[in-house]
This record gives structure tokens, C-alpha cells and sequence, in this order.
């Protein structure tokens, strides 16, 4: 089990970090839009984009190459599957909680994989997260760029649900 923590000092950009050392960078080109760019520990960069008319399907590329996608279902869960060297995997990303507000990465069995705890910042205006992994989900070679698009997929889904409530 790991333990990870994802900071944002400008409300666009989030840096994650594993006992105190860089994992990843999450940066949004701009307010209100889910287009946004991962950067690696080893410095790969990687683009999110909405695809389609509606932009209800997010894609995570490798340039062309689409790695990952993403879409909420009828539920209010978010869909994951990625293909990572040809591979295709599936994943759960949902809400839990109302009080103890969380996230939670499960495979489609339902083993949970990561948990994701949002912390809001007043003093900033902006977003901390605490994100704990499991032993399973630190095997897995492709396990940054999961991690760092589940950060995508919370904020995802609390603009998601912040859009219904205005």
C-alpha cells in the first residue's frame, strides 16, 4: 500500500507526489475545460481531450495513440478502459461517501484499487488530495498514468456534479 498526495497551487495544475518525491504533473489548459496534459516523473507528455460532438467519451493520448478512455455511464460511475501495449483493461471509478466524501479505482470485479479523499483548501481556494493505493495496484507497470487520470476523473466528476447543482 502506497500513499500519495496531489497539490494544486493555481486551481489548473496538479503536482503528485509519493514521500515527497515528483510523480506526476496534471495541468488543465484552461477553467471549465477537460483538456488538459500529463507530465511523468521521467518527463513523457501525454494529452486529455474530449472527444466526439457531445465530448461525453475523454481520451488520454500518446499523440495519436489513444492509451486510455473514459466516460460517466447512465450510474454516475465513470468507465476506464485503457490499452497499454496493446492490451485493453477495464476499471470502476466512483463516488463513495457523502460525509466522508471519496473516490474509489476498482477493477470490474470490484477489488478496490486506489482511494482517492479530496481535502478543500480554504486558505487557497483549491484542492488537496490523498490518494491510497493497494499492493495490486502498485504491481502495475502502467500505475502513474492510471493514477494521475483518476485525479482527472475526480475533478471530472465534481464538475460533473457541480454543473447539475448550479
Amino acid at each position: 500500500m502506497a500513499e500519495y498526495h496531489a497539490k494544486s497551487n493555481n486551481s489548473l495544475s496538479f503536482e503528485i507526489t509519493k514521500d515527497d518525491q515528483l510523480t506526476g504533473k496534471l495541468t488543465y489548459k484552461s477553467w471549465f475545460t477537460f483538456n488538459a496534459e500529463i507530465e511523468t516523473a521521467d518527463h513523457q507528455h501525454y494529452q486529455i481531450e474530449p472527444k466526439g460532438f457531445w465530448g461525453t467519451t475523454i481520451e488520454l493520448k500518446d499523440r495519436e495513440k489513444v492509451l486510455l478512455k473514459f466516460r460517466m455511464n447512465w450510474n454516475g460511475e465513470i468507465v476506464v478502459q485503457t490499452y497499454f501495449n496493446g492490451i485493453k483493461k477495464g476499471y470502476i471509478f466512483k463516488h463513495r461517501g457523502i460525509f466522508k466524501e471519496s473516490f474509489v479505482l476498482t477493477d470490474p470485479e470490484g477489488t478496490e484499487l486506489l482511494v482517492i479523499k479530496p481535502n478543500f483548501k480554504w486558505t487557497s481556494l483549491n484542492y488537496e488530495y490523498t490518494i491510497t493505493t493497494s499492493e495490486l495496484f502498485e504491481t502495475d507497470y502502467d500505475k502513474d498514468l492510471v493514477l494521475i487520470n483518476a485525479l482527472h476523473c475526480a475533478n471530472y466528476y465534481m464538475s460533473m456534479i457541480m454543473s447539475a447543482v448550479i
